[in-house]
């Protein structure tokens, strides 16, 4: 596994950040170093896939980067014949194509160029019922995230789940400073330099735009979602259950 050193350079000031070869080299690393308890929350992404998933429907994973949630769920539903990956990157995909055909699922797992910033057309539920949209809708333009949620509702199968693994802000402004230096503290502990994080959250800026939990809860019920709950929080990181009624 590459180490992320992606904001340990001399730019004075990092650029937007872009999903990039540099960033796919290394975002295993980036992943496990930054995103708090990132095994555990993959375990809980698969426990509730394995529960939720209907018999001969496919699962879906919107923001599927280098395949490891699809390549999980994979591994504990044998009886599934059809996964789907959307990403907008290229060389997320490339590196996710190389982590499938080693796991030997090339044949069950299939992945697919999806702009969700632009037009959904290219994107295809197929009557999923399992969906999953891990540490992605935070980059979805917020203009854009009601009509993707509905659409997911729209033609997802009855009595099927979405998934959503987000960073989320708090109610109110102190406390979301707290969680942001808590989550600042914790990437120290991993390795990450002073520079790095500040260069980082400015790489992030217009980018990456968390919503409130009340935002979040009122985004999936308004479109459709009869029952969303958390699944996980850990400060300033949240896991959404959202169940479409059979």
């Amino acid at each position: 596994m590459s180490r992320d050193q992606i904001f340990n350079s001399e730019d004075e000031r990092a650029s937007d950040f872009v999903f990039d070869d540099k960033v796919a080299a290394v975002f295993d690393d980036m992943l496990n170093r930054s995103v708090p308890f990132y095994a555990e929350q993959q375990k809980l992404i698969t426990d509730i896939a394995k529960r939720f998933w209907i018999p001969g429907t496919p699962v879906v994973d919107l923001g599927c980067s280098l395949g490891t949630t699809l390549l999980h769920i994979a591994n504990e539903l044998k009886d599934v014949e059809q996964f789907i990956g959307y990403d907008n990157s290229q060389p997320m995909i490339d590196k996710a194509l190389a982590n499938i055909n080693h796991a030997g699922e090339s044949g069950r797992i299939e992945l697919c160029m999806a702009d969700l910033n632009a037009s959904l057309d290219d994107v295809d539920i197929k009557n999923a019922s399992v969906v999953t949209i891990c540490w992605t809708l935070q980059f979805i333009r917020p203009l854009q995230r009601d009509r993707l949620i509905k659409k997911i509702y729209e033609t997802m199968a009855d009595g099927g789940v979405l998934i959503i693994t987000e960073k989320v802000l708090t109610n109110d402004t102190s406390m979301n400073r707290f969680f942001i230096d808590f989550y600042y503290d914790y990437k120290r502990r991993n390795g990450y330099s002073e520079e790095e994080i500040n260069k980082k959250r400015e790489s992030l800026e217009n980018v990456l735009i968390p919503y409130r939990f009340d935002e979040n809860f009122e985004l999936f019920r308004r479109n459709g979602f009869q029952i969303v709950e958390t699944f996980f929080q850990w400060y300033n990181f949240a896991g959404f259950l959202c169940v479409k009624n059979a």
